[in-house]
């Protein structure tokens, strides 16, 4: 009963308030978020329209790349719209089941790119180590297995998480949030119950997704750098290292954002808030807003197309 006196039981709005210590210039960091949200939706959507639109991108790595386009527009667009409003029109409120919803959509795109990563990164591993075996190991059908293996990866591990909110905690301190969008762990400490379950499961889950991802992706990429090395020919050697360029980076820079993020919001409690929430929004813009980028000016099957989509419009 002390606990009701105390604490709010089960709360139906829920406010965020963006960036904490930087709300009076919340307006001016709109404008960049705002710019990579526009470039990530119009480079991810080009990126798509040239994968359909072209007959010879019908393969595995660049049906991967469309997935990945897809999971970057839904990602952050669960994200920056609502951002946007903290940051320019002062709407904090977010009811707590649309705050569930947001948390559940942020966080299961993130566990279905991760996958999509490790599964580019497989079939790499495949077309460089076993080129004459490719085609017939990533069949269309294993295509579409993966695809949806992925998905239901992401799903079946992230809804408990909500689920351990929703039926589990009932009482909290505050419902102010202090983040610009629904993060697990930032919901999950208003709290005024044990959420030492919450914690474990979300540990879990990361662990259980990046920590098996990472692994498999790098000794990936260590057998595709040993079979480079050994090829005979230099030029054989750049042109299999380049097709792998790409998604080293793509790797690098989704990981490096998510494991700091991750870490900083559980054991960095000596961290400006501040610097945490920027840092946690920066790492969910910056894939969408650079896959596309990236891809384009390192994969010559793609830069080709979109330098004609833009030489047309120009020449129009």
């Amino acid at each position: 009963m002390s606990i009701s006196n105390v604490t709010i039981f089960m709360p139906s709005v829920l406010t965020l308030i963006g960036i904490p210590g930087l709300e009076s210039v919340q307006c001016w960091i709109g404008i960049p978020f705002c710019a990579m949200y526009l470039i990530a939706m119009i480079g991810n959507f080009l990126l798509l329209i040239i994968i359909i639109s072209e007959h010879s991108l019908h393969q595995p790595m660049y049906i991967f790349l469309g997935m990945l386009g897809v999971t970057d527009i839904a990602l952050s667009t669960s994200i920056v719209p609502k951002m946007l409003g903290i940051f320019w029109f002062h709407v904090t409120e977010i009811y707590f089941d649309s705050c569930l919803l947001q948390m559940w959509l942020i966080h299961a795109f993130q566990c279905t790119e991760s996958g999509i990563l490790l599964a580019m990164a497989l079939d790499r591993y495949v077309a460089i180590c076993y080129p004459l075996r490719h085609a017939a190991i990533f069949s269309h059908q294993l295509v579409t297995q993966i695809a949806a293996m992925v998905t239901l990866r992401a799903a079946v591990l992230v809804t408990p998480c909500l689920i351990l909110i929703k039926f589990r905690l009932q009482f909290y301190h505050t419902t102010v949030i202090s983040h610009s969008y629904c993060e697990h762990m930032a919901v999950v400490k208003l709290a005024a119950e044990n959420i030492r379950v919450n914690k474990i499961y979300g540990l879990f889950v990361a662990f259980t997704v990046a920590g098996l991802d990472i692994v498999l992706i790098t000794l990936s990429y260590i057998q595709i750098f040993i079979t480079v090395f050994r090829l005979p020919q230099k030029e054989a050697r750049m042109k299999a290292f380049n097709t792998c360029v790409a998604h080293i980076c793509v790797f690098l820079q989704f990981y490096s954002l998510g494991f700091f993020s991750f870490f900083a919001h559980r054991f960095g409690s000596h961290i400006p808030p501040y610097i945490h929430i920027l840092f946690s929004s920066t790492y969910l813009l910056v894939p969408p807003f650079l896959n596309p980028l990236v891809y384009g000016a390192k994969t010559k099957q793609i830069r080709v197309p979109m330098v004609k989509i833009f030489c047309s419009k120009n020449l129009l």
